[in-house]
Order: C-alpha cells, then sequence, then structure tokens
C-alpha cells in the first residue's frame, strides 16, 4: 500500500556520495540538469524532472552517509538527509545506485536496511560498469536484497536502455497524457550568495524543499518545484520554481561555482519571471549590478525582492533609522535608492519581505503573474507610433551624418519579450540614452513594468539605390540597384510619337520625390525640355 505522502509514478535515486547518481539522473532524463563533479556531496538538494517516456516523475538526492565536514557542514548534511527522507517517502520506486568498480560496500548495505524499512519497491543499480571486466561484481550486489541487479555504466550509456525498460515495467502503463494543459508560469530565484534565495524559495512552496544555511554558496544544483496559486478572481495559476546557486565574483569561483553559475545562466535565460533577490542589510551591491544588467538583457521579466525586511523593522522598533522615524518613510527612501542604483532596469515591481515572518510574501506570485501578463500584451500599431511620434517630437535625437533622424512606421514583432521594430531613414545606431529614452517613455505609455524591451532599427543605407530598406544582417551591396533595373517600353500614339505624359510625373519627376527613398526635390537628375508649342 502506497503511504499517504507517496506521488503517482515518482521514482527517486537513492545511495552513497559519489557513485554516479546525478549522472545516472542525467541519462535517464536525456539532458544536463544536475551538475556531475568528482568532488563527493555535490549534490545537495532535491532535483527533481518529469521524463517523457513512461510519464514518470525522476528525484536526484544528496548522498546518504559519510559527509566530509571540510566540504560539508552538519547543519548542510541534516538538510540533505531530511531531503532524501522525502524522496524516499514519495518515490512509488526506489534505484538504489552503488559503485560496480568497488563492489559491495558496508555503507550499501545500511542504505538497503534504510529503503527495507520504508517498505519501498526497490531497483539495484550498479554503476559505473564502464567495461565488461566489471560485470563479475554482479553477484556481490545481490547481498542487498533486492533480486537481480542491473549493469549500467551512467557516463557511456551502456545498460541504459535496458534500465529505461526496467523501470517502466516497474511502473506499470503509463497513463493517457491530460488534454487539457495550462502551460505554467517559469519563475527563476537570483541573487548573490546568502541573501535569502532558498528561505524564499521554501516560503512560496510552503514547505522546507530546499536546502537552507548560514554558509554562503549552500545552492549549487537548480531545482525546480511546482506551485499551484489562484488569483484574486479564483483562477489557478500553475508556476514552476527554479532556485539557482548565488552569483559569485568571478576571482573567487572554483570549478563547482563554475558549473553552478553556467547552469543558473541557462535557468535564467529560460525563465518567463526572475524574482531578483536584493539584501536589506546590504542593498545594491556591485554583483548585484552585474547580474541585473544580464537579466535585462536576457529578456526575462523582472522582480525586485528586498529580503530581510523584518531587520529593518527590528531596527525601527528600537528607534529612529538615521532620518526615518517609521517604516513607510524608512520604505520610501530605500526604494528610491534601489531604483536610482538599478536605473537601466524596466521599472520592475518592488516587494519588501521577510522569508523568515512571511512578511508579503503573498505578494510575490501576483507580482510575477502582473509581469507575465504584461510581457505577453500586443500594442495595437496606431498606439505605439503615435506614442513613438510624441517621444521623437518632444525629444528629438541628434542628427546623424548631418541630417535629421526620422523615424517612418514601427511595429511589434514578438512578445515574451517585447520587441518593437522601427523602419527609419538612417541605418545608424542611436546613443544608448537616447534609446533608454525611447524605451522609458513607452514603458510609461503602455504599463509595461517589469518587461524588458527591445528597439531594432532598420535604416535605409548609404547607397544610391536609398529606396530600399537594409534587411538585418545584409550588406549594401546585396541590395538591388535602381541603375540596373530595366526600362519599360514607351507606348507610341497613332503616328508613332511619344504620348504624351499626363500630370506632373513626366515633369521632373516630382511626384517621385516626395515618395520615402525618393532623391530629394530639386535634387533630381536633368528633366526633359519642355517641347515647343506647348
Amino acid at each position: 500500500m502506497p503511504t499517504s505522502t507517496e506521488l503517482p509514478r515518482a521514482v527517486a535515486i537513492v545511495g552513497r556520495p559519489n557513485v554516479g547518481k546525478s549522472r545516472l539522473f542525467n541519462r535517464l532524463v536525456g539532458r544536463r540538469i544536475s551538475i556531475v563533479h568528482d568532488q563527493p556531496g555535490v549534490t545537495r538538494d532535491l532535483i527533481v524532472s518529469e521524463v517523457d517516456e513512461g510519464r514518470y516523475t525522476l528525484m536526484d538526492t544528496g548522498g546518504i552517509g559519510l559527509f566530509d565536514r571540510a566540504l560539508t557542514p552538519d547543519d548542510i548534511a541534516a538538510a540533505v538527509e531530511e531531503q532524501v527522507g522525502f524522496a524516499i517517502a514519495a518515490a512509488g520506486l526506489v534505484l538504489l545506485v552503488a559503485d560496480a568498480s568497488e563492489g559491495c560496500v558496508p555503507l550499501d548495505l545500511e542504505v538497503a536496511s534504510r529503503l527495507r524499512a520504508a517498505g519501498k519497491k526497490v531497483v539495484v543499480v550498479a554503476n559505473k560498469a564502464d567495461t565488461p571486466e566489471r560485470d563479475g561484481a554482479l553477484h556481490e550486489f545481490y547481498a542487498l536484497g533486492f533480486g537481480e541487479p542491473v549493469l549500467v555504466s551512467a557516463e557511456h550509456g551502456r545498460g541504459a536502455d535496458f534500465l529505461r525498460r526496467r523501470i517502466l515495467a516497474e511502473l506499470g502503463p503509463a497513463p493517457e497524457a491530460p488534454r487539457d494543459t495550462v502551460d505554467a508560469i517559469r519563475l527563476a530565484l537570483a541573487g548573490r550568495p546568502n541573501v535569502g534565495k532558498s528561505s524564499l524559495g521554501n516560503r512560496l512552496l510552503s514547505a522546507d524543499r530546499l536546502v537552507v544555511s548560514p554558509t554562503a554558496g549552500t545552492t549549487r544544483d537548480p531545482s525546480r518545484h511546482r506551485i499551484l496559486w489562484k488569483d484574486a478572481e479564483g483562477r489557478e495559476r500553475a508556476f514552476d520554481l527554479v532556485d539557482t546557486a548565488g552569483r559569485k565574483a568571478a576571482t573567487r569561483q572554483d570549478t563547482l561555482d563554475f558549473y553552478s553559475h553556467s547552469r543558473a545562466k541557462e535557468i535564467l535565460a529560460e525563465a518567463d519571471v526572475v524574482y531578483l533577490v536584493l539584501d536589506a542589510q546590504q542593498g545594491v551591491t556591485r554583483l548585484d549590478l552585474q547580474l541585473a544588467g544580464e537579466l535585462a538583457e536576457a529578456g526575462a521579466g523582472i522582480v525586485l525582492v528586498v529580503n530581510k525586511w523584518d531587520l529593518a523593522l527590528e531596527a525601527l522598533a528600537k528607534g529612529p533609522v538615521g532620518e526615518h522615524e517609521d517604516e513607510r518613510a524608512f520604505r520610501g527612501a530605500f526604494q528610491k535608492a534601489v531604483r536610482r542604483a538599478l536605473f537601466f532596469l524596466p521599472d520592475p515591481p518592488l516587494v519588501f519581505v521577510s522569508a523568515k515572518t512571511g512578511l508579503r510574501a503573498g505578494e510575490l506570485l501576483a507580482a510575477a503573474a502582473g509581469v507575465h501578463a504584461r510581457a505577453g500584451a500586443t500594442i495595437p500599431t496606431g498606439r505605439l507610433n503615435r506614442a513613438l511620434q510624441d517621444l521623437l517630437t518632444r525629444r528629438p535625437p541628434r542628427p546623424r551624418s548631418g541630417k535629421l533622424f526620422k523615424c517612418y512606421y514601427a511595429t511589434q514583432v514578438s512578445r515574451r519579450p517585447i520587441r518593437f521594430r522601427l523602419f527609419c531613414n538612417t541605418d545608424e545606431p542611436l546613443e544608448d540614452g537616447y534609446v533608454r529614452y525611447l524605451g522609458k517613455g513607452l514603458h510609461d505609455a503602455f504599463d509595461l513594468a517589469g518587461v524588458p524591451l527591445f528597439l531594432e532599427l532598420v535604416g535605409k543605407p548609404k547607397q544610391a539605390n536609398r529606396g530600399f530598406f537594409a534587411p538585418q544582417g545584409s550588406a549594401p551591396g546585396d541590395l538591388p540597384s535602381r541603375a540596373a533595373a530595366p526600362r519599360a517600353p514607351k507606348s507610341r500614339g497613332a503616328k508613332g510619337k511619344p504620348a504624351a505624359a499626363k500630370g506632373k510625373a513626366a515633369a521632373g519627376g516630382k511626384r517621385w520625390a516626395t515618395k520615402v527613398g525618393g532623391p530629394r526635390a530639386g535634387k533630381a537628375g536633368p528633366t526633359r525640355p519642355r517641347r515647343k508649342g506647348r
């Protein structure tokens, strides 16, 4: 009988440290999620992913036992053990991973005894069987008491297909895919080490699913968790929350930090909305500025979170803080300082919270949902062009190559992120400050707070063939030329004479000169002289 905490079709990978659990997890999932390193105890948080083949949930856990206190403090070791306990309780099938190169060791027997007491269905996986010479160790793992073991090499894929079939046979037929599925909003927690990202994630999850410790750099693997939330109107929304490793200075990174930060960058690039977590005691630091700039370029929606605000309340309870006597005045001054330091961000929502006490934590999901909705907005072309022309008229840019900048037309070309394409009279880029001015004006005009906005300028090249706009990535020589275009034959009248041209088009081409891209008035080529008697 499954326990009350057991999840449907959940598989947990457990074992002692450094037997290749994370590499096996990546092999079964089919992509690199967990960080793989020779150092024992790398995995700390519970890593969860859905496996499409067989439709089951796979969980990667930290190693059980033999923690090196120099690498893993006692509080982190205790939290890792708690995460392993949750995975075992939630799993319907457990993969007990051992090392085929070392054989069955006493700690493997201890782990097996723990699984036997939990009453779980177990498949023993002897990993690191990279060559047939190591197959002889298979008989040693029968001593664990869970039937026939499976020999695999997670690094090279040897035996992986057989293990997949064994897992599906133990789980039974896969359920049908649900017809009405709503895409979850992908959230990510980002910030410096020890600003409270994991504590904030646990507060949002209403459970201790992320390892929390005063030791900086506790989080290494990005761990993903599902959150179900109802808005003010009672509609249920789904979020996929990912906690990432804290950003360290490049001079303080080791190889493990490098891999952690590389995975964090990949997660942040895929996120819909990112919580940039700041420390209320330290404000905006140099690393915060660097990370904020990367987030703005990545295109994800942004929500600023000032954590540890309970410390500010405690300080105010003892007396005034500087010139501020109450929390409201101090919060307003703090908000102005953050906005001033992060002036290049798209005016994101700013929430003052305490992961420890839960202060205003309920506002975080509502803020993320609002940013995500605004990022999916479609701006009407007419309103966009009117707003853009108002901005250009109010503050014209500096002339480019001796001529005034003009924008003939603008249109929205993408959402999430929002991208506008501007067709202009020059292909020279505008100054960064002026681009920020246009972006700020469009944010205010269309209520795009927290949504990065990108402007693509498409201009006319400096060529004689100025009647054509230069596509992005094309060289001026790739454009067609008016001079090379064949001229249409002249129509002739009844007596073989050229037919009389009508209107102003035949008198110097003035009508053509008024079109976008034609020669300027007064600078057209020589015109045909008027015929006498006309």
